[in-house]
């Protein structure tokens, strides 16, 4: 097999890897790879077997691409579900994007859970705020169903609602931010690397 044919086969390789991409994308980093080879090959003197082997198969580096494409893209998204899904590929790279997606998962539960119990509020509102014991120790924020006879009341009635939904909105767009940020902060420690 010659030089170009195993290129071409490794090239081919790759681009069915990089399924997902536009097309553009696809060929840009078809081209990108086929030119980095060659030049290795040629400024090094290696072979192109060698130069191949140090690029690891061509389903990995698809993988690596099509894994910085969604960070790149995740950083710059709104979407709670683009950013779930680029802090779970984030979390299979290491500690750091485990504590990312937790804190991704415990920012959008905490602030989700006080959007969704300040809309349930009118429907259920004897049993939907912030409750406390009869001691006065917190007991719960959100929907309570508390037994009969026990000494359990709500001490915001129908403020409630406008606390619950700033505050929740608040860690929605906080957990936003931090998980954008977060993103950025392992582009640029990949891209040292």
């Amino acid at each position: 097999m010659t030089a170009e044919m195993q290129i071409d086969s490794y090239l081919t390789a790759l681009r069915l890897h990089l399924g997902p991409l536009t097309i553009a994308e696809r060929e840009e980093i078809v081209r990108e790879i086929g030119a980095h080879v060659r030049d290795s090959a040629e400024e090094t003197g290696a072979s192109i077997e060698t130069v191949l082997a140090r690029l690891g198969p061509a389903k990995e580096l698809a993988a690596q691409y099509r894994d910085g494409l969604l960070i790149r893209q995740a950083s710059r998204s709104n979407s709670p579900i683009v950013l779930l899904r680029a802090t779970l590929r984030l979390a299979t790279k290491g500690v750091f994007g485990i504590l990312v997606f937790f804190l991704a998962i415990f920012g959008y539960a905490m602030g989700g859970g006080l959007v969704l119990t300040a809309l349930i509020k009118p429907i259920f509102p004897a049993n939907t705020g912030l409750w406390f014991d009869g001691n006065g120790h917190f007991m719960s924020s959100g929907t309570l169903f508390p037994p009969p006879g026990s000494s359990a009341h709500e001490v915001l009635g129908l403020w409630y609602i406008p606390l619950a939904l700033t505050i929740g909105s608040l860690a929605l767009l906080l957990t936003t931010f931090l998980i954008r940020r977060s993103l950025r902060i392992s582009q640029h420690w990949q891209s040292k690397l």
